[in-house]
């Protein structure tokens, strides 16, 4: 059968790889084009367009792109007719892909509305945007959720059955403790993960090199974002002696850390998962930060502290994230070994929750495979 997949982050192009991956176990003939990034094009999909064209930080970073991100649409919607799949499935990224969606069902162009429109990890509507939900109801065929929480605000607020199929990043990050790693440094790691686009790193790297410059014994490593330029982070961390590098090893850094400043986003999870003390970090242009705390509903930041609906983990938000600050909440999670246990604990209780559904890229699409069961009739 014929899958078009749109992705438009990083984190969008993992979970979108591995469920490329399972996929082709239950239809090895498949024809997969789509939107992404190096990990899904590695599974065998024709990558029409890299996610580092698409991704937009923050409101007033959407406005300013908005004849970029349109054009994007309209290629997409030309490819996607082109191409005629079987399934149209959507990973996330809920600005461009609940467009499609809306698009795709209006359009018809699914042939005909039979449960071919597919869209795996929901859009935060319970952040915000609440009022979204109606119309996704009215054009998803298939939601496959993976936060546990989800699944009841859907079926008890809007009475829609939505699938959790558990949190892929749990067997990734399985995966990957599980192969040895050469060493990174000869002192103890803090890792820096200051986020995948440029705007965000700019914003929030320079806080945290100017808190490695006070721990002198411990090696800074900056997971380098996929795609940006070596001479990008050269300028930033020219200086700083004991802070460096490494590209494509984001995994192999948390299993050697000692500690990590994390941004907001999927991140915190993955830190969380590798069982990394961290500190979360937040800092967004003026505007963004502004319109953001008017319009998002929830209690924290981190997916951490979401998913276990309490403060596990810091989250220094805009004008409190500054050296001072990250410096005390470093030391904290250094040094203080009642905080260090409390987080293990709390992880622990993560991990359990997140795993209740299994292997969530061989459930999400083993669900694909049964959504379009109706297809493979004689």
């Amino acid at each position: 059968m014929k899958y078009y997949i749109i992705a438009g982050e990083a984190s969008g192009d993992l979970h979108g790889s591995n469920l490329i991956k399972e996929i082709r176990k239950l239809d090895a003939a498949a024809d997969i084009r789509c939107w992404g990034g190096d990990k899904m094009q590695a599974q065998g999909a024709t990558l029409v367009k890299h996610y580092c064209e698409l991704a937009f930080m923050g409101f007033a970073e959407v406005l300013m792109n908005l004849r970029t991100i349109f054009r994007n649409l309209a290629y997409c919607k030309k490819d996607i007719q082109q191409f005629q799949p079987d399934a149209l499935i959507l990973v996330d990224y809920p600005g461009f892909n609940l467009r499609i969606a809306k698009w795709a069902n209006a359009n018809n162009i699914l042939k005909e509305k039979d449960g071919r429109l597919i869209y795996y990890i929901s859009p935060q509507v319970w952040a915000w945007k609440a009022g979204r939900v109606k119309s996704m109801k009215a054009c998803i065929d298939k939601m496959l959720v993976i936060l546990p929480f989800e699944k009841n605000y859907f079926r008890d607020k809007w009475n829609w059955e939505v699938e959790y199929v558990g949190h892929p990043l749990v067997e990734e990050i399985e995966n990957s403790r599980r192969q040895s790693t050469p060493p990174l440094a000869d002192k103890p790691i803090i890792a820096l993960l200051p986020g995948s686009r440029k705007q965000e790193i700019l914003k929030k790297l320079p806080v945290m090199l100017e808190t490695a410059a006070t721990f002198p014994q411990y090696q800074f490593i900056v997971a380098k974002a996929p795609g940006a330029d070596e001479s990008f982070y050269t300028a930033l961390l020219k200086g700083h002696s004991n802070v460096s590098v490494v590209s494509n090893q984001t995994y192999p850094l948390l299993q050697q850390a000692t500690a990590a400043l994390v941004t907001s986003g999927t991140a915190t999870l993955e830190t969380a998962l590798f069982g990394v003390p961290e500190v979360v970090c937040y800092k967004g242009s003026y505007l963004s930060y502004q319109i953001g705390r008017r319009l998002v509903n929830v209690k924290y930041i981190s997916l951490v502290n979401l998913i276990m609906d309490k403060l596990v983990v810091k989250e220094l938000i805009q004008n409190d994230l500054t050296a001072a600050n990250l410096q005390r909440e470093l030391e904290d999670i250094l040094n203080n070994e009642n905080r260090k246990a409390q987080l293990q604990e709390d992880y622990s209780r993560l991990k359990q929750l997140l795993s209740e559904g299994g292997n969530a890229s061989a459930k999400a699409a083993a669900a694909v495979w049964q959504q379009l069961a109706h297809l493979r009739q004689p």
